[in-house]
């Protein structure tokens, strides 16, 4: 478990979800893409196929106060070149009264260094140009995921090898109910 604190001060405590937090999950996932407008509102679908599917590789909860308040889910990806132990991110998902108190960042960054113990060679996610490049990730020539424009689809190495190709989400992504 890695803590951390928000920006009220209050311990942000970061773990592994266990099957208690599955109606969490899915409240602050729903709760978090609900007031976009570039959302399908499918995220929580997507985070439920993969648990089903057995495909959730890494699925971490943010608690403040013992309340889950954030979660993120990371599942194996398929590259067209054949690279092994990719990994793709997302959903990510911030309680909206939690937002913008590093929570997000949390478990982004818990995240990352747990896939890189796991022998991971790098992630791949479809997010903001403005927030995921804090993080190191960067639109690379030469990979990309058919429908998804360039600049909204990202890539972190960690090993160096830079894929190239076309990179294939689990199915699970693709859910609607």
């Amino acid at each position: 478990m890695k803590s951390s604190a928000t920006n009220q001060g209050q311990p942000i405590n970061i773990r592994d979800e266990t099957p208690v937090d599955v109606a969490a999950i899915t409240a602050v996932t729903i709760a978090a893409f609900q007031p976009l407008e570039i959302s399908s509102h499918t995220e929580q679908f997507v985070v439920t196929a993969l648990r089903a599917a057995g495909a959730l590789s890494l699925s971490l909860v943010a608690e403040v106060a013992g309340q889950v308040v954030g979660h993120i889910a990371f599942s194996p990806i398929i590259l067209s070149d054949g690279s092994p132990h990719w990994y793709g991110l997302g959903p990510v998902s911030v309680l909206p009264a939690y937002q913008r108190q590093g929570i997000g960042k949390a478990l982004i960054h818990e995240g990352l260094a747990r896939l890189k113990a796991m022998q991971a060679r790098g992630c791949c996610l479809v997010g903001h140009p403005g927030y995921y490049t804090k993080f190191g990730f960067q639109n690379v020539r030469g990979l990309s995921l058919e429908g998804v424009p360039p600049e909204v689809f990202f890539t972190l190495t960690f090993d160096g090898h830079v894929p190239q190709g076309t990179v294939n989400f689990h199915p699970a992504f693709l859910a609607t109910a």
